[in-house]
């Protein structure tokens, strides 16, 4: 049975408490993919944008609130090119292979220009998309993606700082992502928002980070 987690409209202002405020970003979240899949374009630009405008406040409001735009406008994209590979009514994996995907791949440029992002971000996506949707290994280009868009939101280019010798993978904030979005395939939203909490207490709690202040040396004796 699908799940279907707080709506916008009961929560238009994000609260200040941190966990709070990273739960109504992941309520945002869930509504922007609710609002697609109800093909209501402005609802999900509200609702991305209520992310957006918070994980990317190294940018402008207006920046931010382009970058929700161009995810919108990539999962507008992503559907016209579905629509176009259908046969009897089911997605033919060849045809979605060989589509043109470059108006979706644009729309995740502009998202990434709007934000900060790595540019890699947008292909890397566009493939994770096209791979969602053939039955192939749809979570490595994701992932990947995903840490570039958080290294955006973390102003960090080193995250995700492994300390030891396990150097591979891309971070758990981007397992994460992947993870929500398995759940979002299954129209699990209550998991999803648990899942996606977390992911966005990583970029809260970044914002209050204030450096420490250099310790006093010892008195010489």
């Amino acid at each position: 049975m699908s799940e279907s987690p707080l709506r916008l409209e009961e929560k238009r202002v994000a609260p200040e408490e941190p966990e709070q405020s990273a739960a109504f970003m992941a309520d945002c979240l869930c509504e922007g993919f609710i609002a697609h899949d109800r093909r209501d374009r402005e609802a999900a630009i509200e609702a991305f944008a209520g992310v957006d405008v918070l994980q990317f406040d190294h940018a402008s409001s207006e920046a931010a609130h382009r970058a929700a735009v161009g995810y919108v406008d990539a999962l507008w994209a992503k559907d016209d090119v579905e629509e176009s590979c259908r046969v009897g009514g089911e997605l033919d994996p060849e045809r979605l292979v060989a589509a043109d995907w470059s108006a979706v791949e644009a729309a995740f440029d502009r998202r990434a220009e709007a934000a900060g992002i790595d540019p890699r971000y947008a292909e890397l996506t566009t493939e994770a998309w096209l791979r969602h949707k053939t039955g192939e290994d749809y979570w490595t280009p994701m992932m990947h993606a995903q840490m570039l868009e958080l290294r955006a939101a973390l102003q960090d280019e080193a995250y995700p700082h492994k300390p030891r010798h396990g150097q591979g993978g891309f971070g758990p904030e981007a397992t994460r992502y992947a993870l929500g979005n398995e759940l979002h395939d299954t129209r699990q939203w209550k998991q999803a928002r648990e899942v996606m909490t977390p992911y966005f207490r990583r970029i809260v709690d970044e914002r209050a980070v204030i450096p420490a202040p250099e310790p006093y040396p010892l008195d010489a004796d």
